[in-house]
């Protein structure tokens, strides 16, 4: 059976208060993303040191850290170079708070996925020799935003890298965003399966043919169908709640680009709490 857990922005910048939802609803694990107002390639030593004393108060372990890695330019040499710097700082914070695992992208889509293929490849060389120096995982994911749109791009890069600190996070609830129209499950999921180490969970529907955030099983992804594959698959990883829905409004663009801050968290409260009442009800009779 796989493990859950939520990314604890998509409850409240107040780390406890979200470790205290996480707990009550009897969570595995938490997902850190930005914290106390800051994102990961901000946290100091401090920062850290105070993340992992509550989380471990909580009796929470840390499954992942939620990085923006390589959610930039491609021709951005400067950036780049930046991010490898910020990669080199996520690691040294991910080992201390317990995790293996990075989340990372595949820079913003800015031109054709074929063409730039091997630059996106050529830059992951160094990606690759920080992550097996400090023997952790780079895991993937697709957006619209970026090159790997969906999870069929995703897997074309995924397997064109090559190195076993590579991975997928597979986001079903993203392909819905998919202007390809990929279907998240069962098609996106076909592909993504063999490379996948860690999931996320949010729902999204096409509403006047446009994609909107849902509360989890209220959308166009069949989690119920997903789930019980999942389980007879044997996936025993994580699947942490991305929650990206709020009742009361929509999550401006840009903070969907690159989640961060009170503004994003605003709400997330409440739809995190529906999300996780939804996800019982779809879990009963499967665990």
């Amino acid at each position: 059976m796989f493990k859950k857990a939520v990314i604890t922005d998509e409850i409240s910048q107040n780390f406890a208060e979200a470790l205290e939802l996480a707990k009550r609803y009897k969570l595995d694990a938490v997902e850190v993303r930005s914290v106390y107002e800051l994102g990961p390639f901000e946290w100091t030593d401090e920062t850290v040191d105070r993340i992992k004393a509550e989380a471990d108060s909580a009796g929470l372990p840390i499954c992942c850290v939620s990085s923006p890695f390589f959610k930039c330019e491609i021709d951005d040499e400067d950036e780049i170079a930046r991010q490898y710097a910020n990669l080199r700082k996520c690691v040294t914070h991910a080992k201390k708070l317990g995790t293996n695992l990075i989340r990372g992208f595949t820079f913003w889509a800015s031109g054709d996925f074929d063409q730039n293929l091997p630059k996106i490849v050529e830059y992951f060389k160094e990606t690759v020799k920080i992550l097996k120096e400090a023997d952790m995982i780079m895991v993937l994911e697709s957006e619209p935003s970026v090159y790997a749109a969906n999870a069929a791009k995703l897997a074309i890069i995924i397997d064109a890298i090559g190195s076993p600190h590579v991975k997928a996070v597979w986001d079903p609830g993203n392909s819905v965003y998919d202007p390809g129209g990929e279907v998240p499950y069962p098609t996106g999921y076909e592909f993504i399966k063999d490379s996948m180490v860690h999931m996320h969970l949010k729902d999204v529907k096409i509403v006047n043919g446009k994609p909107k955030g849902a509360p989890v099983g209220k959308g166009d992804v069949d989690f119920a169908g997903h789930f019980r594959r999942l389980i007879a698959d044997g996936y025993t990883g994580y699947v942490a709640l991305e929650t990206h829905y709020r009742p009361a409004s929509l999550i401006p663009e840009d903070l969907l680009r690159l989640p961060k801050g009170s503004a994003f968290s605003e709400g997330g409260y409440e739809a995190t709490e529906e999300c996780l009442i939804n996800w019982q009800k779809l879990m009963e009779g499967l665990e």
